[in-house]
């Protein structure tokens, strides 16, 4: 006990300053976002701020423009998760043959993608499917490969909007997707894939049976954390789209972003970030619960 104490008090100093850097950084603004969720808050002075109790929460529940940004940002987890999740453990698997060379080169092409900026990004993105005959990608559909016959306005329409914000998300995190398989793939015992050659399982076999498995607690690390990507989805929409046109590609943190910040409505603005909070935390809680307890035995 004496000893366990001595430990303890050892390393308090060092424990003391991330919770403190977590109090002011982390559990401050929670409850300050709480707090102010339930007045029609005043920033200049928030001594006039009118206590509304939970009459943000019962709006947000009527607001038919909400439910338009929760269908986007449901949509953008449904069709960025799995498509970030397949590309990118298809690449660890490519990269991990035995036989491919230059591995650390295409490491570097794959993830260059991740540390790259959003606001980079998202510009070029912005600028590749620009309407008209001016845009890249609106040239080679037309002009070089001529399967349209008229330029798209891919910013102008809901879902080739979307599409848009779908493909740069995608293309964003293949390479962290990547990454995570490859260091996962490198625990696997190579006696498992000689063994199950010796049994005649070879190629698609040997990865459905030996491999996904394995690396089952991996897959629902990165699938939760993908999927809590998607709902907290900001940058590319704002900059590619601005939530256009008419507001129907706004997710959950830029229609919040526009409340707070163009509106100044910032009680309704913190309402709806508790509330997407409260959906992140159930979500990520449930999925813990199922997948948390698994463990890999060789």
């Amino acid at each position: 006990m004496a000893k366990a104490l001595r430990q303890y008090l050892q390393a308090a100093p060092f424990l003391s300053v991330g919770f403190a850097m977590t109090c002011v950084f982390v559990l401050y603004p929670l409850v300050k976002g709480m707090y102010i969720s339930l007045f029609e808050y005043k920033v200049v002075d928030p001594s006039l701020s009118v206590f509304v109790g939970f009459e943000h929460y019962a709006r947000a529940l009527q607001d038919a423009s909400l439910l338009t940004a929760l269908r986007n940002t449901v949509l953008l987890a449904i069709v960025t998760v799995p498509g970030q999740w397949a590309l990118g453990i298809f690449a660890a698997m490519l990269i991990n043959l035995q036989f491919i060379r230059f591995k650390v080169f295409f490491r570097l092409v794959y993830y260059l993608p991740v540390i790259s900026s959003w606001i980079v990004v998202s510009y070029l993105f912005q600028f590749l499917f620009s309407d008209g005959r001016s845009g890249i990608v609106n040239y080679l559909l037309v002009d070089v490969l001529r399967l349209l016959p008229e330029p798209v306005a891919w910013l102008q329409n809901t879902w080739t909007a979307n599409v848009v914000v779908w493909l740069v998300s995608i293309w964003k995190g293949v390479g962290w997707v990547m990454i995570m398989y490859l260091a996962a793939l490198q625990s696997v015992p190579k006696s498992l894939y000689e063994a199950a050659q010796i049994d005649g399982a070879k190629g698609v076999a040997s990865f459905v049976n030996i491999t996904l498995p394995l690396l089952r607690p991996m897959t629902a690390y990165v699938v939760i954390n993908l999927i809590v990507g998607a709902f907290q989805a900001f940058i590319q929409v704002f900059l590619i789209t601005k939530g256009g046109p008419l507001d129907s590609t706004h997710l959950l943190n830029t229609y919040m972003f526009k409340h707070a910040f163009e509106y100044f409505d910032f009680g309704y603005g913190a309402a709806l970030s508790v509330m997407m909070g409260l959906l992140i935390f159930v979500f990520t809680y449930s999925q813990q619960r199922t997948f948390g307890k698994d463990r890999v035995e060789y």
